[in-house]
């Protein structure tokens, strides 16, 4: 079963902007009907209702999506890999769903907003992206979702009209992700058969789980537990929201550089279930390329525009995101390292690395934040998870360093860096215009972009050069069969 990685990657870069897609969109409207009290009390119960997700997942999504790619050629086998992890996570997420009820949902100040989150947690009871991901099969995730997506966008703008509407906003968010993952199961059964429960071998999953779920704890310190520290720490929705709204725009950017790295874990793993060393290496080659190509004008661009972004894209109310949006924009490249090294990693059977840096991470950011938030409030927040997530990179280029040579894969990046501050010393002025918001950015962004791309072409860069002869090649077949 050859599959198609570009073709992959594009549907995996379609599905992870779909899942944020929604609130990336509704983002400038929510900004202004709940403002920054509204937003923060979301952003600030989601974190909480994540920690619970994450306990009864147990981390099988990376896990299964790692086991059903080395056997997605074996219908028996990946059927009985299926039912078991699914008979593993039902279990868990119950009890997650329980504790969750009777500790935050039964009673309290947000109370409403955690029983509405219920559905969030049964949601992940039926997740099976994972299933599909290993399949290799992204083109089916992206075509379930889009139709409920887009219903769910269209409530948000017909029933979210004034701050008193949030928990109307988590209802449909919630809502929208329990039927998206209800619509995987459809025409599940070409994929895989019904197993007796007697052949199922569940004990054989535990231990593998639980190893891959210490580093998936971890991971949720430094991405979810910043904002749920925000609002303890600081009492101030606010602050919470003006860290979150930053952080939504950056990992909708990095969307596009991380969605790459989903693509590669079930073909890495599949490679190494073929004991192709070769072919592993070129892909992590080229992946780290093409990081470093759009991770450097993204950086410097988000910096560039964000006093006119902020103002045009948010409102009134959020000049604070001026500041936190730039500070925040550095983990793009840090995350993009750290998550396609983790998938080596992970499709290698190296689950213990993998461990060792996330769990180093995640100390040093609950550390740093403690100390920060408290004087620094949301930009406190930013210093910590710049220094975590850059550790997190450290270390994980420091365990490959006998299969890869990291000096020539920094070296690589030479060229993007140098180009990405040329392209910023041209559009930063444009700032200064007395254009609007939104006409100095688009500006600002056309001629950036339309720089850095000359600029590519300019120093002949061979990594660019492929990319686009490919692109332009994949458009013209289209065109020649569509008029055949």
């Amino acid at each position: 079963m050859k599959k198609n990685v570009k073709a992959n990657y594009v549907y995996n870069l379609l599905y992870q902007l779909l899942t944020i897609i929604l609130p990336i969109i509704t983002i400038p409207y929510l900004a202004r009907t709940l403002g920054s009290e509204g937003n923060g009390i979301y952003g600030y119960t989601l974190s909480i209702a994540t920690y619970f997700t994450l306990i009864g997942s147990l981390g099988i999504a990376l896990y299964g999506q790692r086991e059903i790619a080395y056997c997605q050629d074996n219908r028996i086998k990946r059927s009985k890999v299926f039912w078991e992890l699914n008979i593993i996570k039902f279990i868990t997420m119950i009890i997650s769903i329980i504790v969750f009820y009777f500790v935050y949902a039964r009673s309290g100040e947000y109370a409403i907003y955690y029983k509405i989150l219920l559905l969030e947690l049964f949601a992940s009871i039926i997740d099976i992206s994972w299933f599909y991901q290993g399949m290799e099969e992204f083109k089916t995730i992206v075509l379930r979702n889009y139709i409920i997506r887009m219903i769910c966008l269209f409530c948000i703008f017909i029933f979210i009209k004034t701050p008193s509407d949030t928990w109307k906003y988590v209802l449909i968010f919630s809502g929208s992700t329990l039927l998206g993952n209800l619509s995987l199961w459809i025409n599940l059964s070409k994929k895989i058969s019904l197993i007796a429960i007697k052949k199922l071998n569940i004990k054989k999953h535990i231990k593998p789980i639980l190893l891959l779920f210490i580093p998936q704890i971890a991971i949720q310190l430094y991405t979810v537990l910043d904002k749920s520290m925000i609002g303890m720490i600081t009492n101030n929705m606010s602050e919470v929201a003006y860290y979150d709204q930053a952080q939504k725009v950056i990992k909708t950017l990095m969307t596009v550089i991380t969605s790459i790295s989903t693509v590669m874990l079930p073909r890495i793993a599949a490679c190494y279930a073929n004991n192709d060393k070769k072919r592993i290496k070129e892909y992590m080659n080229n992946s780290f390329k093409f990081i470093f190509m759009v991770s450097f004008p993204m950086i410097f661009g988000i910096i560039a525009v964000s006093d006119s972004f902020v103002p045009f894209f948010f409102g009134n109310g959020y000049d604070k995101i001026k500041i936190v949006m730039p500070l925040l924009s550095v983990i793009i490249l840090f995350i993009s390292m750290s998550i396609m090294i983790a998938q080596l990693l992970l499709s290698t059977k190296q689950t213990k690395k993998y461990t060792i840096s996330v769990v180093s991470g995640a100390i040093i950011n609950f550390v740093l934040n403690l100390i920060l938030i408290y004087y620094f409030k949301s930009i406190g927040a930013c210093i910590a998870t710049i220094i975590a997530e850059f550790s997190i990179a450290a270390i994980d280029l420091y365990f490959i360093r006998s299969k890869f040579n990291i000096f020539e894969i920094i070296k690589s990046s030479k060229n993007y860096f140098l180009l990405s501050i040329v392209m910023f010393f041209v559009i930063y002025p444009f700032g200064y215009l007395q254009f609007s918001n939104m006409l100095t950015m688009v500006i600002q962004i056309s001629i950036g972009g339309i720089l850095y791309i000359i600029g590519l072409f300019i120093i002949k860069d061979e990594f660019f050069i492929d990319l686009y002869n490919n692109v332009i090649n994949y458009i013209k077949n289209k065109l020649k069969i569509s008029s055949n």
